[in-house]
């Protein structure tokens, strides 16, 4: 694919983007069906902002990519409010995790140690409190781990008024489970009960994602949607090498997002819907008459037709207020706000993307 280049695609219905968001909902077309199996649902306005959104987000991660100026969107919502790029992969945090914390040259390699360092990352998925624990700690590493000075840092920051959890989702406390007041120690205990359990070494033998997935359901405070995001994330490291079109969980704002893009979903699951939209994505953008810039020649996989309904939901909050899923939130909290610093891009090596820049 040749990216020396940025062309603005022929006018198409994402042309309603430089539109007001209070007028969007004049311009949607009409009512769609969308095939599930043998299954046929309507579709909403929403099912359409759901390509435009993917389309546009991943227009912008290219047009920052290649330094264009700002603003890299005539999107009003994108412009004002903060939303994860069309990949996971793609994002800050999961950018850090691959390349500062999974494929380390100066780190131990051995199943136990990557997995102790995704899984000690991604309790906080915060890259702030893992550059903490580092600078106080050195080289985190299993074989040098402390849970008292690990809490003794983290107490402290606390104690500094200082954030170390993301907002990205909930962490729930732990504290029936393990006992302790404050909630990062009972995750510490909670990553150490994972290690003596030789985690790492089951799931290195696991015979699918669904096993992983299971595997990480089976502890204290890790539910669905949790165990579902840390199976990805480790699937990133060479521990693991199964497909991300191999197994889907469909988290709560994922939902919200699939009940609002379809005027019913007639009791069809989840999980095939998000199956589904994976595998028209190629038909559906044709559709709307735009090229879609894949991640270097990989398709939308699971995990991110997942995440793009949780995005859609918070999406159509603006763009689409009158219709209302499940979740009954009415506003998107973050604004966006572009962080300083270019990523270097780096994906496992596995998948075999050739990045490029230019």
């Amino acid at each position: 694919m040749s990216l020396t280049s940025f062309k603005k695609p022929p006018p198409t219905l994402f042309d309603s983007l430089e539109r007001p968001a209070s007028r969007q909902e004049e311009i949607q077309p009409a009512v769609l069906v969308f095939r599930v199996g043998s299954r046929e649902l309507r579709t909403s306005p929403v099912f359409a902002s759901y390509w435009q959104l993917a389309y546009e987000r991943q227009e912008m991660f290219f047009r920052r990519l290649r330094r264009q100026p700002a603003p890299w969107t005539n999107d009003p919502i994108l412009l004002r409010h903060k939303f994860t790029n069309a990949y996971r992969a793609a994002d800050r945090t999961s950018q850090y995790l691959i390349r500062k914390v999974i494929y380390r040259q100066d780190l131990p390699t051995s199943p136990k140690e990557v997995v102790f360092r995704i899984l000690l990352f991604k309790l906080f998925n915060k890259i702030e409190t893992w550059q903490h624990l580092e600078q106080a700690c050195g080289q985190l590493t299993f074989e040098n781990y402390s849970y008292a000075r690990y809490d003794g840092i983290l107490s402290r920051l606390l104690q500094a008024n200082r954030q170390i959890y993301s907002a990205a989702y909930m962490m729930p406390p732990g504290g029936r489970e393990f006992g302790h007041e404050r909630k990062h120690q009972n995750h510490l205990r909670l990553l150490e009960r994972m290690m003596a359990d030789d985690l790492p070494e089951r799931l290195g033998q696991a015979a699918s994602l669904n096993e992983v997935f299971t595997l990480l359901r089976a502890y204290p405070t890790i539910g669905d949607f949790l165990a579902y995001q840390y199976a990805i994330d480790i699937n990133y490291s060479p521990v693991l090498n199964f497909s991300e079109n191999d197994f889907v969980v469909a988290g709560p704002g994922a939902r919200d997002g699939i009940e609002k893009c379809f005027v019913t979903t007639q009791g069809v699951e989840h999980t095939h819907i998000i199956q589904a939209m994976m595998e028209q994505q190629a038909a559906q953008f044709s559709r709307l008459g735009v090229q879609f810039q894949s991640l270097w020649g990989r398709p939308l996989q699971l995990i991110d037709c997942q995440n793009l309904f949780c995005e859609v939901s918070k999406y159509a909050r603006v763009k689409h207020p009158t219709i209302i899923g499940n979740s009954g939130r009415t506003r998107i909290k973050q604004l966006f706000s572009a962080t300083p610093g270019e990523i270097d891009f780096f994906f496992p090596p596995k998948w075999q993307l050739a990045v490029s820049t230019l």
